[in-house]
């Protein structure tokens, strides 16, 4: 029993180091950010705009939030799926004629980096801004962006 458990330890340490991690830590951030889609919800903001836009308020405000809650539940399930498989070939993103592999956005939102002390230089003057809250359509009060 002893000598079965450490050659299974000895060939999973083996299989690991032989499979390299570029394409594993690829495969689980891209299941992480499709899993974070349930609190993101922006597949579901650009199925329901993409709605309106094609079918009219009406289908948006029905047909669209139907579609767009199947669209975002695909999306994180995939992300768990991707998650509990990335060490596991293949690396290619699953499902790409339904969604997209990275994450979407509404037309009406392009996202940026925000301005911080991470990412923008002018915080030695003691001015830093950003979004507000994002998620939520219509607050977008961005103030000193410099990208």
């Amino acid at each position: 029993m002893r000598n079965t458990f450490s050659f299974l330890a000895a060939l999973v340490i083996v299989g690991a180091l032989a499979s390299g991690c570029a394409n594993t830590e690829r495969k689980f951030g891209r299941g992480m950010s499709n899993f974070a889609e349930l609190f993101r919800a922006g597949e579901f903001r650009r199925t329901v705009e993409q709605t309106g836009l094609w079918d009219g308020p009406d289908a948006a405000r029905s047909v669209g939030v139907v579609r767009g809650f199947n669209r975002t539940m695909a999306r994180t399930g995939i992300g768990l799926y991707e998650m509990v498989t990335a060490p596991i070939p293949p690396y290619d993103p699953v499902f790409t004629d339904y969604l997209a592999p990275g994450p979407v956005y509404p037309d009406s939102y392009t996202p940026g980096l925000p301005a911080g002390s991470l990412f923008a230089t002018d915080t030695y003057i003691g001015f830093a801004g950003g979004d507000v809250l994002p998620i939520v359509p219509g607050s977008r009060f961005a103030i000193f962006d410099t990208h």
